[in-house]
């Protein structure tokens, strides 16, 4: 079934506008959706009049509006993971201090669906509702190892491997190797694979099948996150509360 241009074109410049909080103009937004000016003015109008975006009149940039905020905060509120997992993540947050994600696979990326914050004064840059790599993230690693064969190997064939530290992954058979740990160890690590001087460590979150339908993490600065602290604590941490949160779900450990 195709799609309707005009709303493909206008939910291309939602995405878009949300990788830029401050905003675009409509030279460089034109740019980077690959629209011309005029089509994406139209498109924008409209897209203002019904709040989904606003306009800066200092700036002439457009940015996103209110009503997507209406939409992110229903589903949120409305999201059974979120809302199941958040009170476990939230305790785990204190007892190590350091940042939460919580994650699900959404087409070739992970997509962050809720976050819980660390007090220490050097924090993680992230929201909820961006996307990140599957291929050098602790939590992209997880949710890889729990995909059937071909489905992954399909997923595998489409990943563009780019170095973004010395330590990242760059091959589908390294990537393969690293999958199988995994399910072996019960977590996975991006241990400063995805960017510089970050270190977390990620479990599944499965359900009454045995399915993992989500992946959290533990980030933090690898000063912070050493690897004797992933050892000696963070690892017991992620299982404990990759038990206790998919017994929720109705996932009975073996």
């Amino acid at each position: 079934m195709s799609n309707v241009q005009s709303l493909e074109r206008a939910l291309t410049i939602l995405n878009k506008l949300a990788e830029y909080p401050d905003g675009l103009q409509i030279a460089r937004l034109s740019e980077q959706v690959g629209l011309s000016k005029s089509t994406v003015h139209r498109l924008l109008a409209t897209l203002t009049n019904m709040n989904y975006v606003e306009k800066n009149a200092d700036t002439d940039k457009y940015k996103l509006g209110l009503q997507t905020l209406f939409l992110a905060r229903n589903f949120l509120n409305s999201n059974t993971l979120v809302q199941t997992a958040r009170p476990f993540l939230s305790k785990l947050s204190n007892e190590v201090n350091e940042t939460i994600h919580l994650c699900i696979k959404d087409r070739e990326e992970v997509l962050y669906v809720d976050k819980i914050e660390s007090t220490q004064t050097i924090r993680m840059f992230s929201r909820i509702g961006s996307r990140a790599p599957m291929y050098c993230t602790a939590v992209g690693k997880v949710l890889l190892s729990g995909l059937d064969s071909d489905i992954q190997e399909e997923l595998l064939s489409k990943i563009e491997f780019i170095s973004k530290t010395p330590a990242t992954i760059t091959s589908k058979e390294s990537l393969r190797e690293e999958i199988e740990k995994v399910k072996l160890q019960g977590f996975a690590l991006d241990n400063i694979e995805n960017e510089k001087d970050l270190r977390c460590i990620a479990a599944p979150i499965y359900n009454h099948e045995g399915s993992i339908i989500a992946s959290f993490s533990i980030s933090g600065p690898s000063t912070r996150v050493t690897m004797d602290a992933v050892n000696d604590i963070l690892v017991d941490k992620v299982k404990q509360y990759s038990t206790e949160i998919s017994r929720h779900f109705g996932w009975i450990s073996s």
